[in-house]
């Protein structure tokens, strides 16, 4: 009997894979179970949403190359979703995550088995409930280490931590969501900033549970940094000590040193840490690691409070009840330090990991992102600005989550799900970064538009920011896709001046940008992976109000640029 195409193609990259790989990629499988579990802080005790009972949730281990096969069953209070963020997917949207976008939610008493390929990424991404404010609690680390039989491209580290910025309510945070929602106005900001779920020293019946990570002078640590939070950018620091950024997004870096890192909502950071302060008995053994929000828009809410850890020297002497020193971070709205963090970031571009710019653009869209407003709804009086609702765009298109979702509707050629009109600039144009904008520009229209690509299209985004409604940093994430961030800048693009200082030697390759308050960011990536993508503000609830578009890549003519088949326990709406 002959193989099949699909046979054929799957022996021949078994063979390859065996020549160059010493041992066969291995293939593991996690049971990850919702449920409700009673957690204290800040001198409340309430009920939220975890897996497995734990909160940062579990973490998952693998290798470049290995499969996780995730079997998520919800014995929650409500639907749910998990994205695994950062991971391309490789021709199998149907387990990227997001709700309406490319499954229907899990219902609670139902379960859905994912299927999670690492296939190029290499360092730290994580994992989230996509669905409401769910991903305030439900969310874990991802460690993907190197192949077997090769290593990290820098000296091996002593220990791995894994450090998750995220943010604590004291009220149910779907509740915060609904509140938001009915009155039309901003989210109410979080009660706490937290390091691996706690708020540290600062904060009411906090002390206690503070996180802590023990050093021994002279070792080098690996710390594995994730932002998780629904609304705010950190400042992170550790006192005395510099960080050196070894990767970004689960891709290598140059080695960069720094006094602190800027973080946005959904990045990832490989961090070093050199223990070289204890250098003699009298030398401090205890050190703050704090996260102060970087927030460049006054106009916005936002939780100030300044999240805590510490770092401990191992000594012969008991030193836990000394007073840690300070971490010295930039203040709340330094945007000059953010940008120069930012702007150091570069791919590693080595041998052994490479990178391939694309150098000629079949697709240019320019992207004006904005928060905005639409009329309230009935008589009801909102409390947006003058009176309306709350909303944000990509090119003045605020869109809406279809009663089914978007991958089933392309899959099944259902028709009035979406429509393939995303436009590639935005309707009209005026000063983007002015400080006083008509509030002609400031309503939008709610509607589910997709761009349509071919395979293998490359594409180049120029994001840019408005000042509507007050300015601000958006971090953008595309899924199913890595991208190359070529270029940034402040005020409003210009297609003449601003690509000729494009960098296309060794641009930082991420999956998550922060597109600057008043600014603008321009990447590019090769549509080769088929599928429905989303791609949206990592602000929750810019992403709730409409801060979003849908890719839809087409097929390619091989088999292995066709999307994989439908699952067959895919989710009902």
């Amino acid at each position: 009997m002959g193989l099949s195409s699909d046979s054929a193609f799957l022996l021949k990259f078994i063979c390859i894979f065996t020549l160059f790989s010493p041992i066969w990629a291995k293939t593991h499988h996690r049971t990850f179970i919702i449920q409700e579990t009673p957690c204290t802080r800040l001198c409340n005790t309430k009920n939220i949403l975890t897996v497995n009972g734990q909160y940062p949730g579990p973490t998952i281990y693998a290798r470049n190359g290995d499969t996780v096969v995730v079997k998520v069953i919800n014995l929650g209070n409500k639907n749910i979703t998990l994205h695994w963020h950062g991971v391309n997917e490789p021709r199998n949207p149907w387990h990227d995550g997001p709700e309406y976008i490319t499954q229907c939610p899990i219902k609670p008493g139902a379960n859905f088995t994912q299927r999670i390929q690492f296939t190029e990424e290499e360092g730290t991404l994580w994992w989230h409930a996509h669905t409401d404010f769910d991903r305030a609690t439900v969310h874990g680390a991802i460690v993907i280490h190197p192949r077997k039989g090769s290593t990290f491209p820098f000296p091996k580290p002593d220990k791995e931590v894994t450090l998750i910025l995220g943010e604590w309510w004291n009220a149910d945070v779907n509740d915060v969501l609904r509140k938001a929602q009915m009155t039309g106005g901003d989210v109410d900001p979080s009660d706490a900033n937290t390091i691996n779920g706690q708020p540290g020293d600062f904060l009411p019946c906090s002390q206690n549970d503070t996180f802590k990570v023990q050093v021994q002078q002279g070792k080098t640590y690996l710390l594995r940094m994730i932002n998780a939070a629904l609304s705010n950018e950190y400042f992170f620091a550790i006192a005395s000590h510099r960080l050196t950024v070894v990767g970004k997004d689960g891709s290598y870096t140059k080695p960069y040193s720094t006094d602190y890192i800027m973080i946005t909502p959904g990045q990832t950071m490989t961090l070093l840490l050199k223990a070289d302060q204890l250098k003699n008995s009298s030398s401090p053994s205890r050190y703050y690691m704090a996260a102060r929000p970087y927030n460049g828009n006054s106009l916005v809410p936002f939780d100030q409070t300044v999240a805590t850890a510490i770092l401990e020297y191992r000594t012969n002497m008991n030193t836990f009840s000394t007073m840690p020193l300070f971490a010295s971070l930039p203040g709340i709205d330094d945007t000059n330090a953010a940008t120069a963090f930012t702007n150091g970031l570069r791919s590693l571009a080595s041998w052994d990991h490479p990178v391939d710019v694309p150098k000629t653009i079949d697709e240019h869209m320019y992207i004006a992102i904005a928060v905005n407003v639409v009329p309230c709804p009935g008589n009801f009086n909102c409390t947006g600005p003058s009176g309306n609702k709350l909303a944000s765009s990509l090119n003045n298109a605020s869109f809406e989550n279809p009663p089914i979702d978007v991958l089933d509707a392309y899959h099944y050629s259902i028709p009035n799900v979406y429509t393939p009109d995303f436009p590639n600039k935005p309707p009209f144009f005026f000063n983007f970064t002015e400080d006083n904008i008509p509030s002609e520009f400031f309503l939008t229209q709610k509607s589910t538009k997709v761009k349509v690509l071919e395979y293998n299209t490359t594409v180049e985004i120029v994001f840019q920011g408005t000042n509507i409604l007050g300015g601000e940093n958006h971090p953008m994430h595309l899924h199913g896709h890595s991208f190359f961030v070529v270029g940034t800048g402040f005020g409003v693009f210009d297609k003449e001046k601003d690509p000729l200082s494009y960098n296309l030697v060794d641009p930082p390759y991420e999956n998550t940008i922060g597109v600057p308050k008043n600014g603008w960011v321009a990447i590019r990536f090769k549509a080769a992976n088929p599928g429905v993508w989303f791609m949206h503000c990592h602000f929750e609830r810019h992403t709730i109000w409409g801060m979003d578009m849908v890719f839809i890549t087409k097929n390619g003519n091989t088999t292995d640029g066709k999307m994989l088949p439908r699952p067959h326990d895919m989710p009902h709406c």
